[in-house]
């Protein structure tokens, strides 16, 4: 009379409770934390679970889950004509790290810092903050430190320092 099919008119929808699919889900998101909605579909299939991935990765994106963001992996570093690795400090005091640090004041005075970083601890030995900084600040920054640390077996810098 109205066009539709008794097939359709006849279907009722069987309401299904995902609860224990869900705290499953969630059991196994939680154990295996860098595995996505995929690999959690097959670990239920594992576990006797009937369940299609279209439907895990619905309850998922329901339930709020996602993956931890991947840091990304630190690069070497090499010298410029990359033949050799960096030293690779082994024990405090074995390399320290110099480096300035240029920036500029809200009244547009700009300023230099010059960092002492122990590689191995990498724990900041000094912050020397001046206006102007040449050779002399320098060696007057680091001579404190060699006094009480003692001195590295390698300063490394990327900054040729001259004394006159």
């Amino acid at each position: 009379m109205i066009g539709l099919a008794r097939s359709s008119l006849q279907y009722r929808l069987v309401p299904r409770d995902d609860d224990a699919l869900r705290l499953a889900l969630i059991r196994l998101a939680k154990q295996y934390g860098r595995y996505g909605y995929r690999k959690i579909t097959e670990l239920l299939h594992v576990e006797g679970w009937k369940v299609n991935h279209k439907k895990v990765e619905r309850l998922w994106r329901e339930e709020g889950l996602q993956l931890p963001q991947r840091h990304k992996k630190r690069k070497r570093l090499y010298h410029k004509d990359s033949s050799i690795i960096r030293l690779k400090p082994t024990h405090p005091n074995h390399v320290w790290a110099t480096d300035f640090v240029h920036d500029k004041l809200s009244n547009g005075r700009s300023y230099k810092m010059l960092t002492v970083l122990d590689e191995f601890t990498r724990q900041a030995l000094a912050v020397t903050v001046r206006t102007r900084m040449g050779a002399d600040d320098v060696l007057e920054a680091l001579y404190p430190l060699l006094l009480r640390h003692g001195t590295p077996e390698y300063i490394r810098s990327d900054n040729v320092l001259c004394a006159e």
